[in-house]
């Protein structure tokens, strides 16, 4: 598997993950975005026996997009921190079913991480254990098929980062992600594995070093049903 680098410096990795590839080592030990990275530094730098590598952020496996890996510990920690206090900015792409009322909104939920069945819930904030999730999205299109009715496609501000954020705000706004076997009944009834829409197509941050405001972006392959919108 080809790791696709979009920018490197002596601090930090920005690559593309491909969707169904884990961000580290999970159970099935299929190989994995951090074991690929690391492989990439033994290669670009012999000398370096043990070079460090950070993994700042993760994505569910099955979602595609951009991911930063930090070279030093320092970078790590500058953007760890970045990630706690909101400043590091994440955007996504997804196809939804259905079409939402509003053209743009800001859905904010409670969300509870069942970890026995690796699901979230919305819940109430009264419940102790809740945590507040906060999104901002924008519709771009809407698509008439044959095969799945009227389909979305959203560009969505993550201001909050929790278990399967998107996923489970969508499904209980009435806007379930596609092929999403998880969160959308309809995709949950079928038999087979079918990739979600849910794409990590920009970050921003500042550089851990220079300290200046760095962006990168990066588009969806152009598949089903990312391709109803792309190719037009």
């Amino acid at each position: 598997m080809k790791l696709n680098i979009v920018y490197e410096d002596s601090y930090i990795i920005v690559a593309e993950k491909p969707p169904k590839v884990p961000s580290q080592q999970d159970k099935t030990n299929d190989m994995d975005m951090l074991s690929m990275i690391k492989e990439h530094l033994k290669v670009a730098y012999p000398q370096a026996r043990n070079p460090y590598i950070g993994l700042v952020h993760r994505l569910d496996r099955p979602v595609g997009g951009l991911m930063i890996f930090a070279k030093t510990k320092e970078a790590n920690a500058h953007l760890s921190e970045q990630m706690r206090d909101k400043s590091f900015k994440k955007e996504y792409y997804a196809v939804v079913c259905g079409e939402p009322e509003n053209k743009s909104g800001i859905l904010k939920d409670y969300l509870l991480k069942i970890g026995r069945i690796n699901m979230s819930k919305v819940v109430s904030k009264e419940n102790k254990n809740a945590k507040e999730a906060i999104l901002e999205y924008k519709v771009i299109g809407t698509v008439n098929t044959d095969e799945d009715g009227v389909l979305s496609f959203v560009r969505i501000k993550l201001k909050t980062g929790r278990h399967h954020q998107i996923r489970v705000q969508f499904s209980n706004a009435n806007m379930p992600l596609w092929g999403d076997n998880k969160y959308n009944k309809r995709f949950v009834k079928m038999k087979g594995y079918t990739q979600i829409a849910l794409w990590a197509t920009s970050i921003e941050f500042i550089h851990p070093k220079d300290k200046k405001v760095y962006k990168f972006e990066s588009k969806p392959y152009k598949e089903y049903p990312f391709s109803l919108v792309l190719e037009k």
